[in-house]
C-alpha cells in the first residue's frame, strides 16, 4: 500500500476512462525523472473518481458505491514533504460525457509458482501487466466488434486469468481464461509477446457471439485470431493469405480469409459477430456481401494464385 514516501513528488491518474470505457489503470508520472510508468490496477474499473489521502494512503471511490484503498506502485522511498495531486484519466482527456458503461473487473493468479513456467510468468510478463492486458483487449474487440454500448455486448462483469500447469497453450470457458505454465515455460523467443497475443485471442472468447453454439469452431477460431491478427500480434509461423484448405479450416487460416472479407465490406466481422448473437446460417455471407461463403472462399484462393 502506498506511503508518504511513495506519494513524494508523484503525479498519480487513477481510472478514468477513454471512449467512455471505464479503466482500472493507475498511471504514475516521476517528477524527479520526469518519467510515466504504470502502477498495479485498482481492482474496479472507475471513472468520474473521487481520491482523497488518509494517514498516508490513497483512497478512491467512483461510479460504484465503496472506496478502496489504492495499491502502492511500490516506488522508492525519498526523505522529501509529501506532494500528491489524483485526477482522473476523464478530466485529463477532456471527456465531457458522463455516459458510462458497466464497470468490468480484471483479475489474474499464477497458480503455477515454483514451477519453470510460473517463474517465468512472474520475471518475464507478471500479474500487473496481464491485467492491463486483458482490459485493453476487451477495449479493442469492442471496437473491433463496433460494439459502442453496453447493450451490444455480453453482460460480464468479472474476467479472470488463471496460469496453471496443463497441457495444451490455452483455453476459456465462460469469463475464466487459462493458460498453460508449461507452454511459457517452453516457448523460445519473446514470450512476453506471444502470450499477449494469446491473451487477444482468449479474451475475444469471453466478448464474441458463437450464435447460440451453432457457428463453425472453425469461425469461432478464426474470428479470434482476426482481433490477434489486427492487433498487430500474429505471429511469423502463421500462414500466409491465400494458404489454407477449407474457409472454415480455424484459427490463422480464417483469420487471413476473413480479414480479406472485410477488406470487401469494411466492418463485416463485426456485422457478421452481431448476426451470430441470436444463432447462425452460412446465409449471412450472402446477406452481407452477396455471395455464398464457398464463392467467397474460391474468389480468395484465385486472388492469392490459388
Amino acid at each position: 500500500m502506498a506511503n508518504p514516501q511513495d506519494l513524494s513528488h508523484a503525479l498519480y491518474l487513477l481510472g478514468g476512462s477513454l471512449n467512455v470505457i471505464p479503466s482500472s489503470a493507475i498511471q504514475v508520472f516521476d517528477a524527479t525523472t520526469s518519467q510515466w510508468s504504470l502502477g498495479p490496477p485498482i481492482s474496479t474499473a472507475r471513472e468520474f473518481s473521487s481520491t482523497a489521502v488518509l494517514t498516508g494512503q490513497i483512497y478512491s471511490s467512483g461510479r460504484c458505491p465503496r472506496w478502496e484503498m489504492v495499491p502502492s506502485p511500490k516506488k522508492p522511498a525519498r526523505k522529501m514533504a509529501m506532494f500528491f495531486l489524483a485526477l482522473s484519466l476523464t478530466t485529463l482527456l477532456g471527456t465531457a460525457s458522463m455516459q458510462g458503461t458497466a464497470a468490468v473487473t480484471y483479475q489474474a493468479r499464477n497458480n503455477a509458482g515454483g514451477t519453470a513456467g510460473g517463474t517465468r510468468f512472474d520475471n518475464e510478463i507478471g500479474l500487473d501487466y496481464s491485467t492491463q492486458v486483458l482490459s485493453t483487449a476487451s477495449s479493442f474487440i469492442w471496437t473491433t466488434f463496433q460494439q459502442d454500448d453496453e447493450a451490444s455486448r455480453k453482460n460480464v462483469q468479472v474476467i479472470s486469468l488463471i496460469i496453471e500447469n496443463m497441457d495444451g497453450v490455452a483455453y476459456t470457458s465462460a469469463d475464466q481464461i487459462h493458460v498453460s505454465a508449461s507452454y511459457i515455460a517452453g516457448y523460445s523467443g519473446d514470450v512476453k509477446t506471444e502470450i499477449t497475443g494469446v491473451l487477444y485471442h482468449e479474451v475475444v472468447h469471453v466478448w464474441q457471439w458463437n450464435g447460440q453454439g451453432a457457428a463453425p469452431g472453425g469461425l469461432i477460431e478464426g474470428i479470434a485470431d482476426y482481433v490477434r491478427l489486427k492487433a498487430g500480434f500474429a505471429p511469423s509461423h502463421w500462414v500466409q493469405p491465400g494458404q489454407g484448405d477449407r474457409w472454415d479450416q480455424g484459427y490463422d487460416v480464417t483469420a487471413r480469409f476473413l480479414d480479406y472479407l472485410n477488406g470487401l465490406k469494411d466492418g463485416f466481422v463485426a456485422l457478421l459477430n452481431a448476426k451470430m448473437k441470436d444463432g447462425y446460417s452460412d446465409q449471412y455471407f450472402v446477406d452481407l456481401l452477396g455471395k455464398t461463403v464457398d464463392q467467397l472462399w474460391s474468389d480468395y484462393k484465385a486472388q492469392y494464385g490459388g
